[in-house]
């Protein structure tokens, strides 16, 4: 799977981020990680590891993304946490069940049948279903877990989305974008994992409005 790229925006994560790389080590993935040029800590933990490090100018999770996006060389991209909370033996499924639907982007999931999550919470899990159904309401998004971002794709047809959202409405735009451009999209299980240290970056309240925001000027703009 030596055309498989992962990108893996790494702001403040140097307690997992080390642990990631080391297990990646077992896989042919290339690796980008993303970073904010400040972030020194993050930066000096993973100096002997081999992987490519951008710098973000700007900032903002759907920020690193795209410009992780942009700079992929290979046919496919893989976005990947750097908190130690996926599983890096199911990207090779992922990729499988891609090529076999004859799929453009695969999302994985928590709720899918099989599927599990050791770091969801009630309000993750009720704002997830709630933007899940709004997605299908709105947009006719046909996945099941909107909010979560282990996703694989093929580059080319992801950069032809000129995706823009700079913060946690990435989540959101990138399938409603898909979808409006009849790419074939589809879920799939996923086992989300407790992350190995450090506090998650995202803020129910200012992220969720962000998402809501988005996803109606998305659906008055249709």
């Amino acid at each position: 799977m030596k055309n498989i790229t992962l990108i893996i925006p790494a702001k403040y994560e140097k307690e997992s981020l080390p642990s990631v790389l080391l297990e990646l080590k077992k896989f042919p993935f290339n690796i980008i990680v993303i970073l904010e040029p400040t972030d020194h800590e993050t930066i000096d933990s993973i100096k002997n590891f081999d992987c490519t490090i951008i710098y973000q100018t700007n900032k903002g999770y759907g920020d690193a993304l795209i410009l992780g996006i942009k700079s992929v060389k290979t046919e496919y991209f893989c976005i990947f946490n750097a908190d130690g909370s996926f599983n890096p033996i199911e990207i090779s499924g992922m990729y499988s069940s891609l090529k076999d639907k004859d799929g453009d982007i695969i999302f994985g999931s928590r709720y899918e049948k099989d599927a599990s999550s050791e770091d969801d919470t009630l309000v993750t899990k009720v704002g997830n279903f709630i933007f899940t159904k709004l997605g299908k309401i709105l947009f006719k998004l046909p996945i099941t877990d909107i909010l979560y971002t282990f996703v694989l794709g093929k580059t080319k047809m992801t950069l032809n989305l000129n995706l823009q959202s700079q913060d946690f409405a990435f989540c959101v735009e990138l399938p409603i974008k898909a979808q409006r451009k009849n790419y074939k999209i589809f879920s799939t299980p996923a086992h989300e994992r407790a992350r190995i240290a450090g506090k998650k970056k995202v803020n129910a309240i200012r992220d969720g409005l962000y998402i809501l925001k988005k996803m109606i000027f998305m659906f008055l703009k249709s």
